[in-house]
C-alpha cells in the first residue's frame, strides 16, 4: 500500500527566528480578531481540517501531521513514506522551503508535494525542490495522482474543530467538529485569495441537503458531536441545500447547533428566523468598508443587521479592512469608526493584502505598487502592509491596525462580555411557542450558567471602571434569568480563581504564546482508520521567557 505524510508546517509559532516572525501567530482569534484584549482573549487553535479532507478521501495509508516541531517531522520522515504533502500560505514559505530540504536529506527516495495558498507563490517551482504541486481543489487531484478514480464520492472526515481551547486561562471542552460543504467562492472580490484561489467558483463536495445532512449524521455519531463549525465562504448562498438541510434536521429532530460564513445579502434571503430555526450561534460577517461596498453588501444597514442577529442569539463577527485604496488619515479612522460602531461580539481589522493569484496582486504587480524586497514572512495582513500606499508609508501601518483593535476594544469591552451578553439575549428571545425554538432558547439558558461561573473574575480583573460597570451590568442580567447564585456555584467559580489569575499575570509579563499541540492523525488503516490518535507525548516548545504549550 502507498504510504503518505501530509503535514502543516512546523513551530514554534509567533516567534522571530530563521523561519517565521513574531506577528505570524498561530491562532486565529488572538491574532486576528482579540488579538489586543489582553487575558479577555480568546484562545484555540484549529486542526488542519485541508490535510484531514484529503486523507479522507484516498485508499492509501495516510498520517497527518499537525504541527510539529522539525525533530517531530525528522523523526515521522525516518518511519519512510512514498509521499510527503507540504501545506502551507505564503508567509509560512521559508518553512514550507525548510521541509522540503529535510525531506530531501532524509527520506530522498520519497516524493515531495506542496499544497495550500502558498502555491501561487511567482515562479515557486524554481524555489523550492518539489516533485509535485497540487494548486486549486485537493480531492480529485490527489486521486488522479495516485491512480485512483477522481469522480467517487467524497467522504467527509471527523475532526474536531479546535484544539486547547481557553477562555480567561480556563480550558474549555471543544465540542464543535468540523463540516466542510465545498470550497471556493463566486463573489470573486478582487482582494479575495480563497475566491482566486478555486477559480473564482464554488465546488460542492456535498451538492444536496440530503449529501449534506447525511455528512453530518456520520460525523456526528463518530465524534459524538452535535455542534458543527461549517467551513464554507458563504453557507448561505446556495439556499436550496440550506433550506433541505433544515428540513432534514427538523424531520429527524436535529437540534444541530452551527458556526457558519455568510455575505450580508444571502442573509436578508434567507431572514434571521430561519436562522434561528437552523441553530445558527456564531456568523462571520464580511463588511469590508464603509465606503468601497462590494456588491455582496449593496443597501444593507449593518448596524440593524448585527443588532437583528445578537437579538437571536447570534455572536457576529464583523471583519473590515484596513488601508483600502480610498484610505486616508480621514477615511481610515471613519471605517474604524464604523466597524466599531456596529457594536458586534467581535470585530477583525485585517489590512488589504495583496497575495498571489488574486486580482489585486495582478493589479498592483502590473502597476508597480508592491514592495517586492518584503519576505513572504511578512506578508500576512497582521504587521505592516507590502505595497506602497498613495497616503501611508508601510512603517506606520502596524502602529494604525494595533491602534484600531485598541480603540475597538476600549469602546465596546472585551469580546468575551459581548459574547456572554448575545447569549443571554438568545436566552430571553421569545419561541413564539415553537417546540424547536424552545429547545434553542433552553440551550442558551444552560450556557448562561455555564458562563456565569466566569462572569466575577471579569469583573475582578476589568482594566477599566466602564469594563467593570459592564461586568457589573452583565452578572445582574445573568441574574435575571437564572436568579441568584446558588452555593455550589460560587464555590466552582472560586474555585476558577488560580486559573484565571495565572492567565492575567502571564498576560501582564508578556508571556502569553500559546504553542499548538503536536498530534498525529492516522487513516487508511483497517486497525486504527479515522481515528484522531494524539502523538504519544504533545510536544512543547520553549521560546524565550516561557513555557509555550497549551493552556494546562
Amino acid at each position: 500500500m502507498v504510504k503518505i505524510l501530509m503535514s502543516s508546517v512546523f513551530g514554534p509559532f509567533g516567534v522571530d527566528d530563521d523561519w517565521g516572525r513574531k506577528e505570524n501567530v498561530m491562532e486565529l482569534f488572538h491574532n486576528q480578531v482579540t488579538r489586543e484584549q489582553g487575558m479577555f482573549s480568546l484562545r484555540f487553535h484549529h486542526p488542519s481540517f485541508g490535510l484531514h479532507l484529503l486523507a479522507e478521501n484516498i485508499d492509501a495509508e495516510t498520517h497527518v501531521l499537525d504541527f510539529p516541531t522539525q525533530a517531530r517531522f525528522i523523526a515521522e520522515l525516518r518511519k519512510g513514506y512514498d509521499y510527503v504533502g507540504i501545506s502551507f500560505i505564503a508567509p509560512n514559505f521559508v518553512k514550507a522551503r525548510r521541509m522540503a530540504e529535510l525531506v530531501r536529506q532524509h527520506a530522498p527516495a520519497t516524493q515531495i508535494i506542496l499544497g495550500g495558498h502558498g502555491t501561487h507563490i511567482p515562479d515557486l517551482e524554481k524555489l523550492i525542490d518539489a516533485d509535485h504541486i497540487c494548486r486549486g481543489e485537493g480531492v480529485r487531484w490527489l486521486r488522479e495522482l495516485l491512480g485512483e478514480d477522481p469522480a467517487q464520492p467524497i467522504r467527509h472526515p471527523a475532526v474536531k474543530s479546535a484544539l486547547s481551547k481557553s477562555m480567561m486561562g480556563v480550558r474549555r471542552p471543544v465540542e464543535a467538529a468540523v463540516l466542510i460543504p465545498g470550497v471556493g467562492c463566486p463573489n470573486a472580490c478582487r482582494f479575495c485569495a480563497t475566491s482566486f484561489f478555486f477559480d473564482k467558483r464554488y465546488d460542492a463536495y456535498f451538492d444536496s441537503g440530503d449529501a449534506l445532512f447525511a455528512a453530518a449524521v456520520d460525523v456526528e455519531k463518530r465524534l459524538g458531536m452535535s455542534e458543527f463549525f461549517i467551513m464554507d465562504e458563504n453557507f448561505l448562498k446556495r439556499e436550496e441545500r440550506v433550506r433541505r438541510f433544515l428540513e432534514l434536521m427538523e424531520d429527524h429532530d436535529k437540534h444541530w447547533k452551527l458556526s457558519i460564513f455568510s455575505s450580508a445579502e444571502t442573509i436578508g434571503r434567507v431572514g434571521v428566523d430561519l436562522l434561528r430555526r437552523l441553530g445558527v450561534e456564531f456568523l462571520w460577517l464580511g463588511v469590508e468598508s464603509k465606503r468601497e461596498v462590494y456588491t455582496k453588501n449593496e443597501g444593507v444597514d449593518f448596524k440593524a443587521l448585527v443588532a437583528e442577529l445578537r437579538d437571536a442569539g447570534i455572536m457576529v463577527l464583523a471583519s473590515g479592512i484596513l488601508f483600502l485604496e480610498h484610505h486616508d488619515r480621514e477615511t481610515i479612522n471613519e471605517d474604524i469608526e464604523f466597524m466599531t460602531s456596529l457594536d458586534a461580539d467581535f470585530v477583525q481589522f485585517m489590512q488589504l493584502g495583496p497575495m498571489p493569484v488574486t486580482e489585486l496582486f495582478a493589479d498592483y504587480q502590473q502597476r508597480g505598487l508592491l514592495i517586492e524586497t518584503v519576505p513572504h514572512e511578512e506578508r500576512h495582513g497582521q504587521d505592516r502592509i507590502w505595497f506602497r500606499h498613495p497616503h501611508f508609508e508601510r512603517d506606520e501601518t502596524h502602529g494604525i491596525l494595533k491602534r484600531a483593535f485598541e480603540h475597538e476594544y476600549h469602546a465596546n469591552g472585551p469580546s468575551l462580555f459581548r459574547l456572554f451578553e448575545t447569549t443571554a439575549r438568545g436566552a430571553e428571545r421569545d419561541d413564539g411557542g415553537s417546540p424547536r425554538l424552545a429547545i434553542r432558547r433552553q440551550a442558551f439558558v444552560d450556557r448562561c450558567r455555564d458562563y456565569r461561573h466566569i462572569i466575577r473574575w471579569m469583573r475582578f480583573f476589568a482594566p477599566t471602571a466602564k469594563m467593570r460597570a459592564q461586568a457589573v451590568e452583565l452578572g445582574a442580567h445573568y441574574e435575571r434569568i437564572l436568579g441568584k447564585e446558588t452555593l455550589l456555584q460560587r464555590a466552582v467559580s472560586y474555585a476558577l480563581f488560580p486559573l484565571v489569575a495565572a492567565e492575567a499575570l502571564r498576560t501582564r509579563m508578556g508571556w502569553n504564546m500559546y504553542q499548538p499541540p503536536t498530534v498525529i492523525s492516522t487513516f487508511g488503516r483497517p486497525e486504527r482508520a479515522l481515528a484522531n490518535e494524539p502523538a504519544a507525548a504533545p510536544e512543547l516548545c520553549l521560546t524565550p521567557g516561557l513555557l509555550a504549550g497549551p493552556p494546562r
